[in-house]
């Protein structure tokens, strides 16, 4: 979750049609609340090819999650990817 403020009509870069509102103060990105998980800036397919869309707009969370972090191993893990 993170910042309605990083939204794009609320004057971030995320793309607001890409959000959904979980409150009046914070939102995720459409897709993280189903199952199977899938982020709807996410295109590709999981242990071959996938890249974000909006890359460059990506919100907070996403900024904050590095490739090769102990949270990307665990994410790895979870999806049944060879650690890397």
């Amino acid at each position: 979750d993170f910042s309605e403020h990083e939204r794009l009509d609320a004057g971030g870069l995320v793309p607001t049609g890409l959000t959904v509102e979980v409150n009046h103060q914070t939102c995720r990105m459409r897709g993280t609340d189903h199952l199977p998980v899938r982020c709807a800036a996410l295109s590709g397919k999981l242990g071959e090819a996938v890249r974000c869309n909006i890359y460059e707009w990506r919100p907070s969370p996403c900024r904050e999650f590095s490739e090769g972090s102990d949270a990307c191993q665990k994410a790895r893990q979870r999806h049944g990817l060879v650690a890397r």
